[in-house]
């Protein structure tokens, strides 16, 4: 069973998510809470997956990211949230959040992404990808850093970040592609250092600035997410 936490500053939502969540097959929502008793709810209850509510008024989502982080096994946490161009996500990005979903995700979706979650995924969305990218500072098209490093990647390992940005797994690339899941790992490793980012989220994003999505980047099992687990 997959253990959630939600967090947000209205019931609404917390209720909501609860309802959808805990009716997915192999979930459970342990608790919801509001942000100020968020990292003492998940160190009590050490859930699986926390979905965390970007902007709140008594604690921000940053710093419950924050809080969450510095436990000895930390849940995956994705961001919440409800502005596609939210200037908040890239610093929960490069602060471990394992990627990020509008609240006005489509509910038969919700389950599918926990999972992604649990397995070590990264979740984005990329209607809300693409418009932070728009609105961040040097996006808007491909970016002539991005494409040279993109350029250092070999023929295969470009075909394997594709596969990263739209959501497979490491055994879903292998199969589609006729790799082992060994295989597939060492292409990963092999990519993150070539691009010089952190995990694969980086790497989705990188990918995206460098073109290689197109304007297919919300193709892939996961719908109108990219999803991708964090590890090499």
């Amino acid at each position: 069973m997959i253990r959630v936490v939600v967090v947000d500053d209205e019931a609404l939502v917390r209720s909501g998510f609860e309802l959808i969540l805990n009716a997915s097959d192999g979930i459970q929502v342990v608790a919801t809470t509001e942000g100020a008793q968020a990292a003492e709810v998940v160190r009590r209850e050490l859930p699986d997956v926390v979905l965390l509510d970007i902007r709140m008024p008594d604690v921000d989502g940053l710093t419950v990211l924050q809080q969450i982080r510095t436990l000895p096994t930390p849940p995956q946490v994705a961001m919440l949230t409800t502005f596609d161009t939210d200037e908040y996500i890239l610093t929960a990005l490069r602060s471990g959040a394992a990627g990020f979903l509008l609240k006005d995700t489509e509910p038969e979706q919700l389950g599918q992404l926990v999972r992604t979650l649990a397995a070590g995924g990264v979740v984005m969305s990329p209607k809300a990808s693409r418009a932070l990218l728009r609105s961040h500072p040097g996006a808007g098209g491909p970016q002539d850093a991005d494409v040279a490093r993109v350029g250092l990647l070999s023929d295969r390992e470009r075909e394997v970040l594709v596969l990263i940005a739209h959501g497979l797994s490491n055994a879903d690339i292998g199969a589609r592609i006729h790799l082992s899941a060994g295989t597939v790992k060492d292409h990963v490793s092999s990519i993150l250092t070539k691009l010089r980012v952190a995990g694969r989220v980086q790497a989705a994003l990188l990918a995206q600035r460098a073109g290689l999505l197109g304007d297919n980047s919300s193709s892939g099992d996961s719908g109108d997410n990219t999803a991708e687990d964090n590890g090499r």
